[in-house]
């Protein structure tokens, strides 16, 4: 197998394990925070909806690898703010203030200049982390 093609392949199996690794991470914010029914709350708006209608809106965006799984930086989120509100960005910073502090919030706005690139590793340990979270708290 040629160079070029061994690391088009290297490539792909990282990705394909970034969205596992993005569908379980999701997940696992959904959830957490859930009433015995598999309700949550919207963090910007305060809509209560089923876990499975939310989505995991993230405060600085995804593309931000520093910050994508950071549990501090993700909060569930309505379709609306999450999409149509492009993420609700001015309530949003108003209650990470609110819930962490202003100290947390220039934490986030400074570690989003920061190079991550996970390796297969730490994406396979994070992997299994979420999932075994997830398994705990579908216990509803």
């Amino acid at each position: 197998m040629n160079d070029s093609l061994r690391r088009l392949k290297k490539k792909n199996m990282s990705k394909s394990k970034i969205e596992i690794l993005d569908e379980v991470f999701s997940q696992y914010i959904r959830l957490r925070g859930c009433d015995y029914r598999g309700y949550n709350t919207c963090f910007t708006c305060g809509v209560t909806l089923h876990w499975k209608q939310l989505q995991c809106g993230h405060f600085i965006p995804r593309q931000h690898m520093s910050l994508r799984y950071d549990q501090k930086n993700c909060f569930p989120q309505c379709f609306t703010c999450n999409c149509d509100k492009n993420g609700n960005i001015e309530e949003y910073k108003n209650r990470i203030v609110r819930h962490f502090g202003i100290v947390h919030l220039n934490y986030l706005q400074e570690k989003k200049n920061e190079i991550k690139q996970f390796s297969d590793f730490e994406l396979d340990i994070l992997i299994a982390f979420y999932r075994k979270k997830i398994k705990e708290m579908k216990k509803f």
